[in-house]
């Protein structure tokens, strides 16, 4: 229970980067980003490499524990086949959610 936990706020945290490295651009003005251009770019870089690092790691733990579950559901009961493919690919969305947001990130580059 307590790797779910800090998978969960890992996320968190990856939002916050990504919301505060937003919030940071909209909000300086241009004297202060010529000065910090380098150390904005080094932030959005990380930013995105978390976003991609961790949402991967949670779809990982995701797919890992709905597949097992999966299994042992479609060897008692071969029609719920489809069902347990379905929550396997929802849990991959995890990590497309964050290769998405990690794009969004570097475009901003």
């Amino acid at each position: 229970m307590m790797r779910g936990k800090a998978v969960l706020l890992g996320m968190v945290l990856v939002l916050a980067l990504s919301v505060a490295a937003v919030y940071a651009e909209e909000n300086m003005g241009n004297e202060a980003m010529q000065g910090s251009a380098a150390t904005q770019k080094g932030l959005y870089a990380i930013a995105a490499a978390l976003a991609v690092g961790l949402a991967a790691a949670g779809a990982g733990f995701a797919i890992g524990h709905t597949g097992a579950a999966a299994l042992g559901a479609i060897s008692e009961k071969p029609e719920m086949m489809t069902w347990g493919l379905i929550i396997v690919a929802l849990a991959e969305g995890i990590a497309l959610y964050g290769l998405i947001i990690s794009f969004m990130l570097l475009t901003k580059i």
